[in-house]
């Protein structure tokens, strides 16, 4: 795969939960890794593992011409490609790569301020979950100019699993990857509430989740994403406040696209009764604790 990449230097900005693993599987590669992430704690690893450390994304787009990004939300997306300190002013950097879940407007904002200085975007968020990024399964979505997308979409192989191309614009994998999540957040939301009646009924919460698994119910965000919060472990690797955020960006676009999605706002509604409760911080799991709390029961298996 690596014949693919002519490319000596890549970059990645975030080594948080979901970036820090990604970025790991870029390691032992013939390319050179630069990284950067604001806490030295998450710098570490990649120290030890041969990647160039660097203090800021500037500094990495002065030597990386591939630079990915995977950031916590739209306001660092922005500053961490356009600030003072910001790719925009790298003098190496040829293609930028964002990977967070930021909104089409965002993205195209950013993408017209790179291009004035010669840089190109891909549009490149990824669906799957920590768990998914430890085991380099992740669905990898991305749109842009095709030619762009041909020379991120090797790196993007040895990252995930899947490579999925949704257009030749940036703003469409954001537009697929925010319907993804408000369908995999509804779902959650529909599961807890449904395991809440089974559990104040007086259902054992390890049949529960077999039958749903077997049954005409299954979903993976039920039964694969909420299995561990019923086992009482509440630790997929996301927080409440990142699915508030994704949901409350789904309900704009939507609403910029003058569609209706009643169901989803509803579940939304969910979503930041539970941030507001004081759960942002909390793994987004947690969302089963919260539905059932809130009907007077609780949702747990044998196990727990």
């Amino acid at each position: 795969m690596d014949n693919a990449i002519n490319v000596k230097n890549i970059g990645f900005l975030g080594l948080g939960q979901m970036g820090a693993p990604m970025a790991e599987r870029l390691l032992g590669h013939s390319f050179r890794l630069h990284v950067y992430d604001p806490s030295p704690g998450a710098l570490a690893p990649f120290v030890a593992g041969g990647a160039v450390i660097h203090d800021s994304p500037r500094s990495v787009a002065d030597a990386a011409s591939i630079v990915f990004a995977c950031l916590p939300s739209r306001e660092v997306s922005l500053a961490v490609a356009l600030g003072e300190k910001g790719v925009v002013h790298g003098s190496a950097i040829r293609i930028y790569a964002e990977m967070s879940t930021i909104g089409q407007d965002v993205i195209e904002q950013i993408g017209l301020a790179l291009a004035e200085k010669h840089i190109g975007m891909v549009d490149a968020p990824i669906s799957g979950g920590a768990p998914a990024a430890r085991a380099g399964t992740l669905a990898m979505l991305v749109s842009g100019e095709p030619a762009l997308v041909e020379q991120v979409s090797p790196l993007l192989s040895i990252i995930g699993k899947e490579v999925f191309v949704m257009g030749d614009r940036p703003g469409m994998a954001q537009v697929m990857k925010i319907v993804n999540n408000v369908i995999m957040a509804t779902n959650m939301v529909v599961c807890a509430e449904g395991l809440a009646m089974g559990a104040k009924a007086g259902l054992d919460a390890d049949m529960m989740m077999r039958l749903l698994d077997a049954g005409t119910a299954q979903s993976f965000a039920c039964t694969k994403m909420l299995s561990r919060a019923v086992a009482g472990t509440f630790d997929y690797g996301a927080a409440v406040a990142i699915i508030e955020k994704d949901m409350s960006l789904g309900l704009a676009e939507a609403q910029l696209l003058n569609v209706a999605l009643p169901t989803i706002a509803r579940a939304r509604d969910v979503w930041q009764s539970a941030y507001e409760a004081g759960h942002a911080r909390e793994d987004f799991t947690s969302i089963l604790k919260f539905v059932a709390e809130e009907n007077g029961t609780q949702v747990r298996g044998r196990g727990a």
